[in-house]
């Protein structure tokens, strides 16, 4: 007997076969309508973060704090759409009257969209989500987070480091989530050669949402 492993319908990139190539269409279709419906975003900033952060954390409390600076200074903000982190800082941007942004993945376990993204905009792909919240932000501000967030963050360094991007600010928010990555980039990669001493400064490690504001406001008004 075969054995279930599960919903095999979830791995979409695993299910493609040369007669289903017309899933390229959808794929195109996604696409245009990511690009249509962020074409006129304006400065805006994407946050990165844990869904699993509870509304009880001080990193839930401070991306809040982040969402309303940056609106406040008419600045988008863009998420993943999802709870903890995404959902302080969409809640922080909806609450002071700015465009809030959720870019939601459809996930058959965790993810389901937040109620402060005014705008949002779904996405069955994460390639192409991932696109979505590089193309159109300005810098990234990452909080702490598991894979997801990790994900996103070392793809945005890579394009940069590769000159595949115009170079924008990669903030990091709390010290004691990030330092022992940076020692180990150092201790480690830049030991070894693998990477050079330039590329530590693709990216900033920040304990103040007052100093992530003046970093980001930097780069928009540069």
């Amino acid at each position: 007997m075969k054995k279930n492993n599960g919903n095999h319908d979830q791995y979409l990139i695993d299910d493609f076969k040369l007669e289903e190539s017309w899933r390229m269409f959808k794929i195109l279709a996604e696409f245009v309508d990511g690009f249509e419906q962020l074409a006129n975003v304006g400065p805006a900033v994407s946050v990165f973060g844990s869904a699993r952060t509870s509304p009880e954390h001080e990193d839930y409390r401070q991306a809040i704090y982040l969402g309303n600076l940056l609106a406040k200074n008419d600045i988008t903000v863009i998420t993943g759409g999802g709870p903890g982190i995404m959902e302080a800082a969409n809640r922080g941007a909806k609450e002071a009257g700015g465009r809030s942004i959720g870019l939601n993945i459809t996930l058959p376990l965790e993810q389901k969209p937040n109620d402060y993204a005014t705008e949002l905009v779904s996405f069955k792909y994460f390639f192409i989500r991932k696109v979505m919240l590089i193309k159109y932000a300005r810098a990234f501000v990452v909080f702490p987070g598991g894979f997801g967030t990790m994900d996103e963050l070392f793809e945005a360094i890579t394009l940069i480091q590769t000159h595949k991007m115009k170079p924008f600010p990669i903030i990091l928010y709390g010290s004691s989530f990030w330092r022992n990555l940076s020692d180990w980039f150092r201790d480690e990669l830049l030991s070894s050669g693998l990477i050079a001493e330039k590329d530590l400064t693709l990216f900033n490690i920040c304990d103040d949402i007052e100093e992530v504001m003046n970093l980001v406001l930097k780069c928009i008004n540069d």
